[in-house]
């Protein structure tokens, strides 16, 4: 192929003119001279004078040659890298055209490129075979040249991958033995899979030319993957030229096409992928359709989203709040940072449940998580109800209060057992139980079963028919572990274990973070009543609702494309069965995309062929036409040499210079700083700056109450029993203040429908069966205020306690109906090694006006297995103390610091001991599980030996 030809060689004949042109420019006329006119040397100048004409300077002349020579070559019209027709024309021509998703920017130059090598077979006479690998179906039987223009015609870039393979199979059975003259792969430059038993098949026809057309391969570039993190999604890009670096622009666009986003998606040189941030809010990130890339049009250029990539909101509720001193005993610690990689966790900013709850179920989340709650508050249940029978999902997590509450509570997926199996115990095992298999339906299809996770206790399900339909993982024994049911549009999940560490290992594995982030996605992405993507746990069969075309855009035409089966947690690649789009209804679809995660684009490598190949270029890209540079070059010629001509006949005469005044105007503003004062009254002032300054009227009672200790009680609203609270709770008072280093404030009466309850770390409450029934409001901050870690002890002061099955007194009953609103952990009385036991005094029981009543505390879950001595998971101190014995009648003292009430029976050694109680509950309420720390056990065992 010759590097240079010309269209109209014969008017280089011209050229042989330059001789004479350089003669003719060597004559110019003389140059005008501008002089002054002075009348006796006009006169002197009148004799006649022989004139001779100025000869042209080398260098203008050489411009005009230079201008002429310009002028015959682009009359010439020369051509750089022109094509010729060099087809091999012992045999039909063979074209194989890559039609997939990276051809759809250059198209036309492609089907230029294909044309003219059938016009050059047309001249030749060969018959011709077109294939197009991106078909689903070819016919590569060679015809004549008008058939291959006619199918060239009629075909277009398609949105997948090809398939050389299957198009080389296609050409290899249709030629017969025939030895092609000319293969033509007009390639678009990307490795594909069996490429090379595609050129092997093709080296098997032994044709007597092979040529790999390719093009620049600039427009190559792809999303592969979007990741929806906390703060911003992640969009990951492959290229296929890496020569140089590139920048280019993400845009993310809603259902309407509308861009509400974009990022920078910056390749450096050498570089096959880059990562975009795309930074937005929450809400915004969750109505994004799809992504595109600016400026490219192509399927691999657009990334189409589903419901699965939007990231879910989900809300934490525990039963207890824990320490922020032991994090990893937090019951929420562990679901918190396996969701925050692929969900919004939010928290509610109150422990009370009947506040918490509706402004969570204002925000509709996704998902509600419920770390050991027992029972909630009954205003709660039909809102929390309906939220699930409208698409939402409630996950639950077993505890002591999970089993402890009412067995007929309508949250819970199946029908559980009072109490829990615990390792040791009355229903127990043997050993631990480790995880079993998980079954081929529900969303933990296909995960691994993880050996080493193993459970100590759980809540029993009752067995019931469809029990085993219900159960998503389940333990060796055959027992379940996580069991769902779903209500109308949505679903309850409950795992049968605690969500801490106390009840097994299962939140330290990885199997943990993986089973939530698999329940989350099937939650609606928009919350209950959302539309979204399919949410069926089990494999689906879709059916192609929008489709994606080579420019990446989506129609509804779905042509031949078949239902795709999607199975559970499987990310679905296209295929000429499946090809890129969404498939489902408008109600729930899924996205299909070109390319799998992780793909990286890589150059096509032709030489497995083992033939020799001629690498061309598309047409309109190779042959460069100069004809137009040598014009635009003339041109630049003439306009300099007009210039210089009149430079030289002295039309750009200096004008005489003026005097030029420069005005210095020196406007010099000295702005001189004086020091302004701001003048304000000293004494407002002064006031302003005071420590009691926008002081709000209570503020200094509550300032008191932070800064001094207070006993607190609940005033029942009736004089005699709260006048004896006071009484009670103000001789305790006196006798910490004599016996410890504490030294508390005046006792304070609450109102719990109103008073600050969390100033206080106990509360005393006397049980009265004629006193008004606290609103539910006010049991409800009650619970929340248990909840952040404060203890409430209840007085029946009727020397009786119900909890343990017997009757019930007017007092018990009355507390039984309070504590039927607050989520309780189990409860058990003061064991003898309890810490209330020698929290500073060394006792056996805790009598108070009364004895022989015990002192029930939360039951010690953990002491009963593994020998701790704390009582909950927090710092160790129980939410509530429940008696009967009276303790404010033994501790009530008169002005005169003499007792009130008499003791039953008469015992002053009872009352001291009643004051004792008094003791050990406050300092247990203050130093929680520190009197359990292993230092003072030789210290205490000292003194028991006495």
């Amino acid at each position: 192929m010759s590097a240079l030809i010309f269209a109209n060689p014969a008017i280089l004949f011209g050229l042989i003119a330059l001789p004479v042109i350089w003669w003719l420019l060597r004559l110019t006329p003389p140059r005008p001279k501008a002089e002054v006119f002075p009348p006796l040397r006009i006169l002197a100048t009148v004799l006649k004078r022989e004139e001779t004409p100025s000869k042209s300077p080398w260098w203008l002349t050489l411009l005009r040659m230079l201008l002429a020579a310009a002028v015959i070559l682009a009359i010439a019209d020369p051509v750089m890298n022109p094509r010729v027709n060099s087809l091999n024309a012992n045999g039909p021509l063979v074209v194989v055209v890559d039609n997939g998703w990276a051809t759809a920017a250059d198209w036309e130059r492609r089907v230029q490129t294909a044309n003219l090598l059938i016009d050059d077979a047309e001249g030749a006479d060969v018959p011709v075979s077109i294939t197009f690998t991106a078909d689903a179906s070819h016919e590569a039987v060679p015809g004549t040249p008008a058939a291959a223009r006619d199918k060239l015609t009629a075909a277009s870039p398609k949105p997948l991958v090809p398939d050389r393979a299957r198009a080389a199979q296609a050409v290899s059975e249709a030629m017969r033995g025939t030895r092609p003259g000319t293969l033509a792969i007009l390639s678009d430059g990307m490795t594909a899979a069996g490429d090379n038993e595609a050129m092997s098949t093709f080296a098997a026809l032994s044709p007597a030319e092979m040529r790999l057309i390719e093009g620049d391969g600039h427009s190559a570039v792809a999303l592969t993957d979007a990741v929806n993190n906390a703060a911003a999604m992640s969009v990951t890009a492959t290229r296929l030229s890496t020569a140089s670096a590139q920048q280019l622009n993400v845009n993310a666009l809603d259902a309407q096409g509308r861009a509400l986003a974009s990022g920078a998606l910056r390749f450096d040189a050498g570089a096959a992928t880059a990562t975009a941030e795309i930074t937005s809010p929450f809400e915004l990130r969750n109505d994004f359709a799809r992504l595109s890339i600016d400026g490219l049009a192509t399927a691999g250029a657009a990334h189409l989203l589903d419901d699965g990539f939007k990231r879910r909101r989900v809300a934490l509720l525990a039963g207890e709040s824990g320490s922020d001193f032991q994090p990893l005993l937090q019951p929420l610690y562990y679901i918190s940072r396996a969701l925050l990689p692929y969900a919004d966790v939010i928290q509610p900013n109150t422990a009370d449940l009947a506040v918490a709850i509706p402004q969570i179920l204002q925000g509709n989340p996704s998902a509600i998580i419920l770390a050991d709650v027992g029972r909630l508050p009954s205003e709660t249940y039909a809102p929390l109800q309906r939220w699930i029978a409208q698409g939402g999902t409630l996950i639950r997590f077993a505890g002591p209060r999970l089993a402890a509450a009412p067995a007929d509570d309508p949250l819970v997926p199946v029908i559980l057992r009072q109490g829990e199996r615990a390792l040791g115990g009355a229903m127990s095992w043997s050993e631990p139980q480790s995880l079993a298999d998980f079954p081929s339906f529900g969303p933990f299809a296909g995960m691994p079963r993880a050996a080493d996770i193993t459970v100590t206790r759980q809540v029993l399900a009752e067995p019931t028919p469809d029990l085993a339909e219900r159960t998503w993982a389940s333990l060796a024994d055959g027992t379940p572990l996580v069991t769902e049911k779903e209500v109308e549009a949505g679903r309850i999940v409950l795992f049968h274990t605690s969500a801490e560490a106390t009840w097994s290992n299962l939140p330290l594995s990885g199997n943990f973070v993986e089973m939530l982030r698999r329940l989350v996605q099937l939650a609606r992405a928009g919350g209950a009543a959302s539309s979204g993507g399919a949410t069926d746990a089990t494999a689906a069969t879709l059916a192609p609702y929008r489709l994606l075309t080579a420019d990446g855009i989506l129609t509804t035409e779905t042509g031949t494309a078949r239902p795709i089966a999607i199975a559970a947690n499987q990310v679905p690649v296209a295929s000429f069965d499946h090809p890129p789009g969404l498939y489902g209804t408008e109600d729930g679809f899924t996205a299909v995309n070109l390319l799998a995660p992780k793909t990286v684009i890589a150059r096509f490598d032709p030489t497995t062929a083992g033939r020799p190949l001629v690498r061309e270029g598309l047409a309109g890209g190779q042959a460069v036409s100069l004809r137009p540079a040598l014009f635009a070059a003339a041109f630049a010629m003439l306009i300099l040499d007009s210039l210089v001509v009149l430079f030289m006949n002295g039309a750009f005469f200096r004008v005489p210079g003026r005097r030029r005044t420069a005005g210095n105007a020196a406007a010099v503003i000295a702005a001189l700083a004086f020091g302004l004062f701001v003048f304000m009254p000293g004494q407002s002032q002064a006031q302003e700056m005071a420590p009691g300054a926008g002081a709000k009227p209570g503020d200094e009672q509550i300032l008191e109450r932070l800064d001094t200790t207070h006993l607190a009680y609940v005033t029942t609203g009736e004089q005699d029993v709260d006048r004896i609270s006071e009484q009670g709770l103000e001789g305790l008072s006196q006798f910490l203040t004599y016996r410890t280093t504490l030294e508390p404030g005046a006792p304070v009466g609450l109102d719990i429908t109103k008073d600050e309850l969390s100033f206080y770390p106990i509360i005393y409450w006397p049980i009265s069966a004629t006193a008004p029934m606290p609103s539910q409001a006010a049991i409800s901050r009650i619970d929340a205020y248990m909840r952040n870690g404060g203890t409430v002890l209840f007085d029946t002061r009727d020397q009786y306690s119900s909890l343990d099955g017997g009757g019930t007194t007017p007092n018990g009953e009355r507390l039984q109906a309070i504590l039927a609103n607050i989520d309780i952990p189990p409860l058990e009385p003061t064991p003898t090694d309890h810490v209330l036991t020698r929290s500073f005094y060394l006792l056996t029981n805790f009598p108070g006006r009364y004895t022989g009543g015990p002192l029930w505390v939360e039951a010690r879950q953990e002491a009963k297995n593994t020998g701790a001595q704390l009582s909950s998971s927090g710092d160790g101190v129980t939410p509530l103390l429940i008696t009967g014995n009276d303790f404010a009648g033994a501790w009530a003292v008169d002005s005169q610091g003499g007792p009130v009430l008499p003791t039953v029976p008469p015992d002053e050694m009872q009352r001291e001991y009643a004051y004792r109680s008094g003791v050990n509950i406050m300092m247990y309420m203050l130093t929680g599980n520190y009197k359990a720390d292993q230092v003072h056990v030789p210290a205490l065992l000292e003194r028991l030996g006495q």
